[in-house]
């Protein structure tokens, strides 16, 4: 069974959710990639390592809770006493990241990098690491393709420079940098009730660009997931939405006979 909406699916949004969802883009869109540029490049999968913070509460947090035997307060020379706390040990829970390169296979040159954006590049220390590496990457030869496809935390990617008033009601986003260009940017900004687009992929110059179909993709991803098993379209999506969205997913769903609770 199909997504019941045109592009993005908001439900798929949820925090739970998008570590399942983000790492089959990953590798779908590498598979849609390499069968284009073949065999003078790659689309290769990579990963790079993050600390989980406590803040973050989609992240795993490690807790190791030493239980406490002892009587309950301990008294001190004054009239009060304090309740003893129990002692908790916080461990930092390293987090593979994964991102695709497509590499240049004569001399194993990165040409471009395709980065699918998650909440924890959107927030807190997360989104400090990603925006230095994204400004170190700037200062190289290296084209940066940024999908985000999340609704809400921080703006992150490039876009976020630029003010985009067309169209007005974006939720989407999707921006290219080339660097011979690095002040031009490529947008494609998309409302939730549009279809995903199909994107242009930099390779080296002056080999045409390669094209990211994100709506095969998008389907690829949710009938191999089997989120149609998953997801409950009997109730709102546990993400936030602008009032119109809240109205026109309802509509939606309604008009797909899925019935969408108003409690």
């Amino acid at each position: 069974m199909p997504s019941p909406f045109p592009g993005m699916d908001p439900y798929l949004e949820k925090q739970s959710v998008w570590p399942d969802i983000h790492q089959r883009l990953i590798t779908y869109i590498s598979e849609a990639l390499q069968s284009q540029i073949r065999p003078k490049y790659i689309a290769r999968i990579g990963e790079r390592v993050q600390l989980a913070t406590a803040p973050q509460s989609y992240v795993p947090d490690v807790l190791l809770v030493h239980p406490i035997h002892e009587a309950a307060t301990r008294t001190y020379s004054t009239s009060s006493s304090a309740d003893e706390p129990q002692r908790v040990v916080y461990l930092d829970e390293e987090r593979h990241v994964p991102y695709i390169e497509i590499v240049y296979r004569e001399s194993g040159e990165v040409v471009t990098l395709i980065e699918v954006l998650s909440p924890t590049n959107k927030v807190g220390d997360g989104r400090d690491q990603y925006l230095q590496k994204q400004q170190d990457l700037l200062d190289t030869k290296v084209s940066l393709v940024e999908i985000d496809l999340l609704g809400y935390g921080k703006d992150t990617i490039l876009a976020r420079n630029v003010v985009i008033t067309e169209p007005a009601d974006w939720r989407y986003m999707v921006n290219v940098s080339r660097p011979e260009q690095r002040r031009e940017l490529e947008l494609y900004a998309i409302p939730l009730k549009q279809r995903l687009p199909r994107c242009r992929i930099p390779l080296r110059p002056p080999d045409p660009d390669a094209v990211l179909d994100l709506p095969a993709v998008f389907t690829r991803c949710y009938d191999v997931g089997g989120y149609d098993l998953v997801i409950d379209y009997g109730q709102p999506p546990d993400v936030p939405l602008k009032d119109e969205e809240k109205s026109w997913v309802a509509n939606l769903l309604q008009g797909k006979g899925l019935q969408l609770s108003t409690s």
